[in-house]
């Protein structure tokens, strides 16, 4: 098997296949994204509760459908017929966006909340099959899996945003159709690099002789700790993902009206500071990849509950510089742009401990026969958070004080982090391995 003949220093040779996917899929995804609230207040005349409401139903259920994606991949599909279904509806969508009529765009929004569903947790879940011979690597593994997808994330915006706000919305919207045609034909050449291995599912007649002993020695109390694991963690999540998407709504709104963005006398677009995020994701990843890879060596990588905890708090710090920030706004300044770099930093490095994380911990420890719909949970819960996130979003101005709007995120965030501290001395023993 081509896993088992690489050493243990070395990643996976279909590594880089998946990395070039995930990363055309999401140029197009995050370049729609920062357009998204932008197009709805500025040329559809949208309020900003309006705005926030669909902003937050569109992403909540992008990560919604995922369930039913990875549940028909598990039952019927498989990853591959599931991935190419996911990747035309949503190269469809974006085409759909691009043409200037109020229901070809909700058609678009339609079609990539589906196509998300079927592409998403099956990507994610062949990463963590690459890793199947290489556990101490899978970390690592999907840290790089990661800035793929942040590369993304950088040249998105850019692409998208400075044609959506220059020079038309639906040139914006077109340009990320080009990019989810792109992703299309990379995963069909890459795909053919990827083992065998990837794309079995039965695991009582397909998977190697050691892993079915091991299956069958798995006693259903270890299974229930197993996946009550991945449902925790995913409620925790939920704080997350509600602060964290803020930058795709009320951060983008702040970046827009409260900003200083004038450069040598260049008004920056306020789309271009969504790339703020993936820039630092793709400067501080390979450095955390590192670092789960050495501490792993030398047995002193933090389980994933602890390293959930200092995401909350982590994204907790990055809410308090736009409290500062705000509290400027508030006596007719505008803010720096370095208050948004600040924010922006502290909830990059919450997010490497913690959605990468996420996903290695969901693909190692969901039982085989499940892991694509207990992906599917883990993406729920992102739903459910990127609802609130954008629900809220919207509220800004109902607050007394601007700063209110953001101290409730770092409360949440430590709250959070806080509890879960408290619950790491009861679950850290559910961490141990059968």
């Amino acid at each position: 098997m081509e896993i088992q003949n690489q050493t243990i220093d070395k990643h996976p040779k279909g590594l880089p296949s998946l990395f070039l996917t995930e990363m055309w899929e999401r140029m197009s995804y995050y370049g729609m994204r920062a357009l998204l609230v932008l197009y709805l207040v500025k040329e559809l005349h949208f309020s900003d509760e309006d705005a926030g409401q669909v902003y937050g139903l569109y992403t909540s259920l992008v990560y919604l459908t995922p369930v039913l994606g990875g549940y028909i991949a598990d039952k019927y599909w498989g990853y591959k017929k599931a991935i190419y279904t996911g990747s035309f509806l949503m190269l469809l969508g974006h085409l759909s966006l691009a043409v200037p009529n109020l229901n070809f765009f909700y058609l678009g929004l339609g079609l990539i909340i589906f196509g998300n569903g079927f592409f998403k947790p099956n990507m994610s879940t062949l990463v963590g099959k690459l890793y199947k011979e290489k556990p101490g690597l899978r970390d690592s593994g999907f840290t790089i899996f990661y800035m793929g997808i942040n590369l993304g994330g950088l040249l998105g915006p850019i692409v998208c945003g400075s044609l959506g706000e220059k020079v038309d919305w639906h040139y914006g919207f077109g340009a990320a159709g080009i990019g989810m045609a792109i992703g299309i034909a990379v995963f069909y050449f890459g795909s053919r690099k990827l083992p065998e291995s990837v794309w079995l599912q039965d695991p009582e007649q397909r998977l190697e002789s050691e892993e079915v002993a091991r299956l069958t020695k798995e006693n259903d109390r270890n299974v229930q700790k197993r996946i009550g694991l991945i449902v925790i963690l995913s409620f925790f999540s939920i704080f997350f993902w509600m602060a964290f998407e803020q930058m795709g709504s009320s951060l983008n709104l702040f970046a827009d009206r409260h900003t200083d963005r004038t450069f040598f006398q260049y008004e920056i677009p306020a789309s271009f500071f969504q790339s703020i995020n993936p820039l630092l994701i793709l400067t501080l990843g390979p450095i955390f990849a590192y670092l789960w890879k050495k501490l792993s060596e030398k047995k002193m990588d933090p389980d994933p509950i602890l390293k959930f905890t200092f995401s909350l708090f982590f994204l907790g710090l990055g809410f308090l510089i736009m409290v500062w920030a705000s509290k400027i706004v508030s006596t007719g300044v505008l803010a720096g742009v370095w208050f948004l770099f600040g924010a922006y930093f502290w909830n990059t490095v919450s997010e490497l401990f913690l959605s990468p994380v996420g996903l290695s911990f969901v693909s190692k420890t969901a039982p085989v026969k499940y892991v694509s719909m207990l992906m599917g949970i883990w993406f729920l819960s992102n739903a459910v958070g990127h609802y609130f996130a954008g629900y809220l979003s919207g509220y800004v101005k109902q607050f007394a004080e601007p700063f209110h709007f953001y101290l409730f995120f770092v409360i949440t965030s430590w709250g959070a982090g806080a509890l879960l501290f408290c619950l790491w001395f009861v679950l850290k023993d559910w961490l141990q391995k059968d």
